[in-house]
């Protein structure tokens, strides 16, 4: 919030109270982005590239609230008893000795381009608290704890975060669109508490992944952060960005600690790309065939994941696709959170709009020559029971479970790691979540190690996993 000081009527260079109130944060852009101006700024080291460290230069993150069964989708176990196995089979792929879930068909054809980690681990069976330790590389504390809230000391930032943070400015970008982006949803659970382990954390807003909060699967499609409102013509556009910087220039001089630094960067960057033809057209479905749109599929997700590709092409670093909650999930089973009737969820409503988007995406991004350098990370906050509960369904499950990764440095066709015959425990290649972040960050060009400081200035390392060796 600007502060307003003193009682006159008028403060800040004849600035009204009323016109600061219009301000509003970027509501006065016409935009919905109010967290995107304030904040601490991140301190960091900048990256090193050598030889084949850094091929990536972009990230998508396909996350899967909820999470699937291992046994159904990446890890089948067909000589399992029934209670185990259940009714999804395994089919070959294009890798002769590699076998996937039955109801993914389209990746089957991928696997070639596949790294599939099956002993990942969290050891935590909690929604919130093993997907903060998911999201951020670090175990929450305590473990198990759901319906978990943001805030100390529970407060690393996300991976994309630490994008933001370490490297501002994606290589090959236009310096318009931010570093990280989110979308379409934050992560909640059924009492609506947002997930901790999503945000900036201790670096601050600055750092902060900007959140896109749309539906990609309806019509017509528009992202609030890139639509001005119907009343703000240019001028008017003009005059409240003028409006900001009169108040800019009176706060420069009660502040010295410059906080400002970021507010006016991001403040600027909000102006740019409301000019932008190129930043708003990234953002513009309607832009791509019809075609396209339907290889996706016109799932949310399937549109959610063809939009994060068109914001990684314009230059994005990393995006992270959140498996959509609706309105209309089922409270008792919702996204991929199945305690009951698991296969008829997963035959009707899951794993068909993930396995053709996330096919379509590798697809579509070896035709343009990009899969080489994006990073594809599918993934969730922990994997499903070995066996089957009382309601045909299984529950949570965070001590293994599988994540599957694609392009930017990483090996295709490779299975690292295995769980016992019940998918039960790791047995081998135990893989925790800073490992994860510690290979994600290597892809990008980032040393697992590289320096950020906390809220009292202190120098830390930004993720203390070690690089998967075995599939880079």
């Amino acid at each position: 919030m600007l502060p307003v000081l003193g009682g006159a009527a008028r403060v800040c260079d004849r600035v009204s109270r009323r016109e600061i109130l219009r301000l509003g944060g970027l509501g006065a852009l016409g935009l919905s982005l109010p967290d995107l101006l304030g904040g601490h700024r991140a301190h960091a080291v900048p990256a090193r590239a050598a030889g084949s460290f850094g091929q990536a230069k972009s990230c998508i993150v396909l996350f899967l609230m909820g999470a699937p069964p291992q046994h159904s989708t990446w890890d089948p176990k067909p000589n399992a008893v029934a209670e185990v196995r259940g009714e999804i089979g395994p089919i070959a792929t294009a890798v002769p000795g590699i076998h996937i879930g039955e109801l993914m068909p389209r990746l089957a054809r991928w696997t070639d381009k596949l790294a599939i980690l099956r002993a990942m681990s969290t050891g935590d069976n909690a929604h919130s608290s093993s997907g903060y330790y998911m999201m951020t590389g670090r175990p929450h504390q305590p473990m198990n704890f759901e319906n978990a809230n943001p805030g100390a000391p529970n407060d690393w930032p996300t991976l994309g975060a630490l994008v933001q943070a370490l490297r501002r400015q994606p290589r090959g970008g236009r310096g318009l669109l931010p570093a990280s982006i989110r979308l379409p949803h934050r992560i909640f659970n059924t009492d609506a508490s947002v997930w901790p382990g999503q945000d900036s954390g201790f670096l601050g807003r600055a750092a902060d992944p900007w959140l896109f909060t749309c539906q990609p699967g309806a019509t017509p499609f528009r992202i609030p952060e890139f639509t001005l409102d119907a009343h703000m013509t240019p001028p008017r556009l003009h005059e409240r960005q003028s409006l900001m910087q009169r108040l800019d220039r009176q706060l420069a001089a009660a502040e010295t600690s410059g906080a400002l630094d970021s507010f006016n960067r991001q403040q600027q960057q909000a102006f740019d790309i409301l000019r932008s033809a190129h930043s708003g057209g990234a953002v513009q479905l309607d832009r791509e065939p019809a075609s396209v749109r339907d290889r996706y599929g016109r799932s949310p997700f399937g549109q959610s994941v063809l939009l994060a590709r068109r914001l990684i092409e314009a230059g994005v670093a990393l995006v992270q696709v959140n498996w959509y909650r609706g309105p209309d999930e089922p409270p008792d089973n919702p996204c991929w959170d199945s305690h009951t009737q698991e296969t008829a969820r997963l035959k009707n409503v899951l794993v068909p709009p993930m396995d053709q988007a996330f096919a379509a995406l590798l697809e579509d991004l070896t035709q343009r020559g990009m899969l080489d350098e994006t990073l594809v990370a599918c993934m969730a906050e922990f994997g499903r029971t070995p066996r089957f509960n009382n309601r045909t369904g299984r529950d949570h499950w965070g001590a293994v479970f599988s994540v599957a990764l694609a392009g930017g440095g990483i090996r295709g066709g490779v299975v690292h790691g295995a769980s016992d015959g019940q998918g039960a425990q790791p047995v081998d290649g135990r893989v925790q979540p800073q490992d994860l972040t510690a290979t994600i960050l290597h892809c990008l060009g980032i040393h697992p190690d590289s320096e950020i400081r906390d809220r009292l200035g202190r120098p830390i390392a930004a993720c203390t996993g070690e690089v998967i060796r075995q599939i880079v």
